[in-house]
């Protein structure tokens, strides 16, 4: 499995960490992040995560700002990108196994940075459900 991962100044503690939990894993890594504690614009850096998931060059993405709603308004931009703003593991098992997110967007400054862990980890071992929810997913893409 690969994944890309992306996060602004307010995200990079824990994209560390998740990148530690990855590893741990086995798992590819394309960090497209900033590691760094200056302010930057998570444009920047989230952009690259959506292009590599459109064009299927990675299997998932993993992005991480502040309040994670202008990570994941950026990346919806992209034709292909499914990305879900989450804040429990909960909302993160229903975003894979009902609307197939393939970009898991994280608010850094609402979460806990162990929440944030098990909630990469649930939406790395859910799978979609497909059935109903496939016909609606189709309906996302603006054609």
């Amino acid at each position: 499995m690969k994944i890309a991962i992306g996060n602004d100044h307010a995200g990079t503690e824990y994209k560390l960490a998740i990148v530690g939990l990855l590893k741990s894993m086995n798992i590819e890594i394309v960090n497209y992040g900033t590691d760094g504690s200056d302010s930057v614009d998570y444009p920047d850096f989230v952009h690259p995560v959506a292009k590599d998931v459109e064009e299927g060059t990675v299997d998932y993405g993993i992005i991480i700002c502040g309040s994670g709603n202008g990570a994941s308004m950026t990346v919806n931009k992209h034709q292909k990108v499914r990305a879900a703003l989450c804040w429990t593991k909960e909302i993160v098992a229903l975003a894979r196994a009902h609307n197939d997110a393939n970009i898991i967007s994280l608010p850094a400054r609402f979460i806990s940075l162990p929440q944030a862990l098990e909630m990469v980890q649930t939406f790395l071992n859910t799978d979609f459900e497909g059935g109903r929810h496939e016909r609606r997913v189709e309906k996302i893409p603006c054609q």
